[in-house]
């Protein structure tokens, strides 16, 4: 099942997508949740009443996705959680090369830093140094706290992808990475999101990879995230709670522009960044200057 935010005659929808089409849910009964955080808060994470709605829904509801314009997967998430550090080769060509994380390195990110599928990314005024990252991430369906590795995976309702651009600079300022990593829409998430059930349990032994104006920047698979899903979910919810749309970003792997030999790339206007991860589809964005 993939569930996709859009925008149609300047209102919210919520979809499901049939090949190139997608289902309006709004059509079938416009009383029903334009956003996926309700769904999930109304329904404990079961998806099954929008595959309810799209079977039902009238032949006006199917519209091609070359039309509508898309929003964030989760258009109102409580925490935006990400995981630093978390592909070894991508420790190595950083400045934290000689200090291999023991535990999940997590830091946030508002959600005025992201953008949808097709949204351009901004670079900002202040700095040239804006740097791409892909990602799979994981979206919580159910409140959970104290979860176990027998247990933890239950929450994840689904996936989807994210570029979780940076700016460099800022973010080297001091020890903290939150200003480098929270400049508005530098990132994106999208495009849609992947129920869980149609996809390896932890979203494990996925392809995953950014490609810059065609060219293949990294390549590596989510098994080698140094820290599962599983692993990360339990160290989380040992001291927060986690509830139905909060996202957790999972860590990029190595071939990261600042790291690149002999000179770093940095994402300039007039580029096209993509985020590919097996199973789940292509996050594409655009790239323009700050105006």
């Amino acid at each position: 099942m993939k569930v996709v935010g859009f925008e149609f005659n300047n209102h919210l929808r919520l979809g499901m997508v049939e090949g190139d089409n997608v289902v309006d849910l709004q059509e079938a009964d416009p009383k029903s949740p334009t956003e996926l955080c309700e769904v999930l808060r109304q329904n404990n994470g079961n998806l099954s009443s929008l595959a309810h709605l799209a079977k039902r829904a009238p032949a006006s509801a199917h519209r091609p996705l070359s039309a509508v314009k898309y929003a964030l997967p989760v258009m109102t998430p409580g925490k935006i959680i990400c995981l630093g550090l978390n592909y070894l080769d991508h420790v190595k060509e950083g400045p934290q090369r000689d200090n291999i994380p023991k535990f999940p390195s997590i830091f946030f990110r508002v959600l005025t830093s992201f953008v949808p599928h097709l949204t351009p990314l901004v670079r900002p005024r202040e700095s040239i140094q804006l740097d791409y990252e892909a990602e799979m991430v994981a979206i919580v369906g159910k409140r959970a706290k104290h979860l176990t590795m027998d247990n933890a995976l239950d929450c994840v309702v689904g996936y989807t992808c994210a570029n979780e651009g940076s700016v460099r600079e800022f973010q080297r300022h001091t020890t903290q990475w939150g200003m480098g990593k929270n400049f508005d829409r530098t990132g994106s998430i999208g495009p849609w999101m992947v129920s869980a059930d149609e996809l390896p349990k932890g979203g494990r032994g996925l392809k995953i990879m950014s490609r810059l104006n065609g060219k293949t920047m990294q390549s590596d698979n989510t098994d080698n995230m140094m820290f599962t899903l599983a692993e990360t979910l339990v160290y989380l919810t040992k001291g927060m709670t986690l509830n139905p749309g909060d996202i957790i970003l999972t860590g990029t792997p190595s071939g990261v522009g600042h790291a690149r030999k002999p000179d770093p790339v940095w994402m300039k206007a007039g580029d096209v960044v993509e985020v590919e991860v097996e199973g789940i589809g292509i996050l594409r964005n655009p790239i323009e200057d700050e105006k």
